[in-house]
């Protein structure tokens, strides 16, 4: 096992990881030796995996779902764009001076159809993390979505949003530079647009950093992701005045796939493949496709009137509830 292999591997994937590492080991010996048959063997492993996948993958804690959204291997806004599209063009700036690199957006095809694609973008490594402020996107990145947004609604394009970040930059430099105002704006901008809008949750949705693109008429998310008022982190930190109570946090804050569908929040839940995103990425791009288009293709049948009517009473209907 590779170093490297071990630095991406959870803790919980751990012994599916040797299993397969075990495996790859036999088929490699059965490679050297062509006079050894060792396919029982590996059959048999095989479907020891396989089992040990469903195990894993199908009693996650929210803490571990969690992790695994924020996993380093885990698909980005930009390798689902890259394999979702049959052309694409990125488009940067605000026009006010500044290109956030930890939002992304531009023009693309789907199957032939013209649509704007943005979202959170983070790093793979530490380097790349800070060039991308960890997907933290400032005013300046907001200011640069809705003005992909505005020229999406102006041509009768429609909008995809892919929400990944644990929230907006928080610093003291972005509140100087209008945080809360560019959200806001944004949130009252997306409920007027005509042109159907589709958000999906890919990885950490996170706080008013994952809203400001996240009004829509659909609202996907895979499995395995994690969509929440706050992190975790900073939930504990502020009810307990501790940090390390994170799990307790994740449990409290109903955070998963499964419970925000059951609250009315979400409107679909995307499979992962093999157990997660990042152990399959082209499969997870080709769930994530399918779907995109289904919608969209249901979103298209409407008016715009219905279509902002549909927005108006989802988010309306959020936070209701019967003693």
């Amino acid at each position: 096992m590779s170093k490297q292999a071990r630095t991406f591997t959870l803790e919980f994937e751990r012994p599916l990881f040797d299993l397969e590492a075990k495996i790859g080991e036999i088929r490699q010996l059965a490679k050297e030796n062509h006079n050894v048959d060792l396919s029982a063997q590996v059959d048999y492993l095989s479907l020891q995996a396989e089992q040990l996948r469903k195990e894993i993958f199908s009693s996650l804690t929210p803490s571990q779902k969690l992790q695994i959204a924020r996993h380093p291997r885990r698909p980005s806004t930009l390798d689902y764009i890259q394999t979702i599209t049959d052309e694409w063009v990125e488009l940067h700036g605000d026009r006010t001076g500044y290109d956030d690199p930890a939002l992304v957006g531009g023009i693309g095809r789907i199957q032939g159809r013209p649509v704007v694609i943005l979202g959170h973008q983070k790093g793979r490594d530490t380097k790349d993390n800070v060039a991308r402020n960890f997907g933290m996107a400032s005013p300046g990145g907001y200011r640069k979505a809705i003005r992909l947004m505005e020229h999406a609604n102006r041509f009768q394009l429609p909008i995809l949003t892919f929400i990944d970040t644990p929230g907006a930059w928080a610093g003291v430099e972005a509140e100087k530079l209008g945080q809360g105002e560019a959200i806001a704006y944004n949130l009252r901008e997306m409920f007027l647009f005509d042109v159907p809008i589709i958000c999906t949750v890919i990885g950490e949705g996170g706080s008013g950093g994952a809203l400001g693109i996240g009004v829509g008429d659909r609202l996907l998310m895979f499995e395995h992701s994690v969509y929440t008022v706050a992190t975790p982190e900073a939930c504990a930190a502020i009810l307990w005045k501790d940090a390390g109570k994170s799990e307790q946090a994740c449990n409290a804050l109903k955070i998963t796939a499964s419970d925000l569908q059951r609250l009315g929040i979400i409107d679909q839940i995307l499979p992962e493949p093999k157990g997660c995103a990042h152990a399959d990425p082209l499969g997870a791009a080709a769930i994530l496709k399918g779907a995109l288009w289904e919608n969209l293709e249901q979103l298209s049948q409407m008016t715009p009137i219905e279509r902002k009517q549909l927005r108006y009473q989802k988010f309306r209907q959020i936070g209701i509830f019967s003693e």
